[in-house]
């Protein structure tokens, strides 16, 4: 048996400036093309083209891409487009989890949400076949929305904890500060749940032609919604000050910052669709900044530990 050949240390250095260079464009790239299938999905939902392709895997019976002279109309392109960028996540989801282990040595804290990103791809495909399948029924609607959130997340602290080196991190707030945070993330997510619910009883079903329905009275739960936010917001605007206030760094305030402002700005939108109604253009937007308020938290959540100390 020969030895394996062992590295020197300039070829060491280039392998270290080649990471330091590419695994956060690879990281950041999961995370951006998890924000947009969010988007494209929202898209396909509010312009009723959840059934452009009306089967699964295929698109239409006999072909995997929409055909010339399909009943579905324009609404087959919106479907497909949305059904090709999956793919696109997954590949992104896939470069990640190369990049950590060559790049980052396989470091855990990295590697468990990468994993998680490509399952949850997976979990996403079929998912969206079942929604296919039963019709766009608002129950798997709703979740496929959550568990996108879930994805964001990760992606998120992939690349958020990425910046750092890996090891045990100290908080940089007080530690109520920390669960102050986590009860904020819990609201953000009843809030995320209770916007499905809104989203499934009003007008926005996913088909322009049969739109299947929760059945709640979209009025009375858009104001539980709303009371969800209320609730959110006080939070967030305690968790800034609390953070600002016993932050041994700036890091943590200003990230609560970043998530003040992404709520304030959600909020605004939020009532605009809501005495509107509900345009699609708005309510995509509303959707954007939903996926944005996530990356936000999660960063807010990474920044409040600090890095090991050498």
């Amino acid at each position: 048996m020969t030895a394996p050949p062992v590295s020197t240390p300039a070829q060491t250095a280039r392998a270290a400036t080649t990471g330091a260079v590419w695994l956060p464009r690879v990281l950041l790239l999961n995370l951006v093309v998890e924000v947009l299938i969010v988007v494209t999905g929202g898209l396909v939902r509010l312009t009723g083209s959840g059934l452009g392709c009306p089967t699964w895997p295929q698109c239409v019976p006999g072909s995997y891409t929409p055909v010339r002279h399909q009943a579905e109309g324009f609404h087959r392109y919106i479907e497909f487009g949305n059904r090709t960028l999956t793919s696109v996540v997954g590949i992104a989801a896939l470069l990640a989890i190369v990049a950590v282990v060559v790049w980052a040595d396989r470091r855990r804290d990295l590697l468990v949400p990468a994993v998680v990103v490509l399952g949850g791809v997976v979990v996403q495909a079929v998912l969206g076949g079942i929604t296919v399948l039963t019709g766009l029924s608002p129950v798997t609607v709703a979740a496929h929305f959550l568990v996108s959130m879930g994805l964001v997340t990760a992606a998120a602290l992939l690349y958020y904890r990425a910046q750092g080196p890996a090891g045990p991190r100290t908080l940089s707030v007080h530690p109520l500060v920390e669960r102050l945070g986590r009860a904020t993330c819990a609201v953000a997510a009843v809030v995320l749940a209770l916007g499905t619910v809104v989203t499934g009883s009003g007008p926005h079903s996913g088909d322009a032609d049969e739109p299947a329905r929760l059945g709640f009275d979209p009025r009375t739960v858009s104001w539980l919604h709303a009371d969800a936010v209320m609730l959110f917001v006080g939070l967030v605007v305690a968790t800034w000050v609390a953070a600002r206030l016993t932050g041994t760094t700036s890091a943590p305030g200003r990230a609560w910052a970043a998530v003040l402002a992404v709520t304030v700005l959600q909020g605004v939108v939020g009532y605009t669709q809501y005495f509107t109604g509900l345009p699609w253009a708005v309510v995509v937007v509303h959707m954007l900044l939903a996926s944005l308020l996530v990356v936000t938290l999660t960063r807010a959540m990474v920044r409040q530990r600090a890095v090991p100390r050498t």
